[in-house]
């Protein structure tokens, strides 16, 4: 007699009575009235999702609750100042507001996106020394040597951990406020010039050279113009 394949078969040492693969791919799942079921994917045919790696990385460095004064009384709401970067030279700031806190931190992480700035580093820290003023707040920021790390206040140092920015000096002169703080340093990091392009005085003298020698040219294709 043919062997019967949709009987169960032992499969491992303890005596338990299972199907094989094969046999449970074929066999057909029927409801208490006798219809057949639509058949559901084997958790080992799952497929799992592929977890792409995260492009920027997302700090919340401040949460506020703010109110305004309406008709029926004061109306409640929440303020986040975010930052957002790629550990190397991309950064961006982001402050919005919600109902809750949930909604301000991801409307600022959106806006953070959509203002992110590429600016100009010097190895592992700053090109030149800047001073950023932006309403009260005036930060000053130093390129430092290999090793010192970043000497800074809370928010500097939160937005210099989302770059690639390991060494630096800092200090805040003017006001407080960390959304100004935030916009003080994104403007002093836009105003970052690579050392290659620094207007030096070689580069002075060079340039006035180039002019003395093209004068007198200049001075001839003026004469000729005048005679035409």
């Amino acid at each position: 007699m043919p062997e019967n394949t949709n009987a169960p078969k032992v499969v491992n040492k303890s005596g338990t009575l299972k199907m094989t693969d094969e046999v449970a791919a074929t066999k057909e799942v029927r409801d208490m009235g006798g219809r057949r079921m639509p058949r559901r994917d084997n958790r080992r045919n799952r497929v799992k999702a592929d977890v792409a790696p995260k492009e920027y990385d997302q700090v919340t460095i401040a949460v506020d609750r703010v109110s305004r004064t309406v008709a029926g009384g004061r109306r409640m709401r929440f303020k986040a100042l975010v930052a957002i970067g790629n550990h190397k030279n991309k950064v961006g700031i982001g402050v919005a507001k919600g109902n809750d806190v949930t909604t301000a931190v991801a409307k600022a992480e959106a806006k953070a996106k959509k203002t992110m700035i590429t600016f100009n580093m010097n190895g592992e820290t700053i090109c030149h020394e800047v001073e950023t003023k932006v309403t009260g707040a005036d930060v000053l920021m130093k390129p430092a040597a290999p090793g010192t790390g970043i000497i800074a206040g809370g928010t500097v140092r939160s937005i210099m951990g989302l770059t690639g920015v390991k060494n630096l000096i800092s200090k805040s002169l003017g006001s407080t406020n960390k959304v100004n703080i935030a916009y003080a340093v994104i403007e002093g990091l836009k105003a970052q010039v690579p050392r290659k392009d620094w207007n030096t005085t070689e580069k002075k003298a060079k340039a006035e050279k180039i002019e003395e020698k093209e004068a007198p040219k200049k001075a001839a294709k003026e004469a000729k113009k005048e005679t035409k």
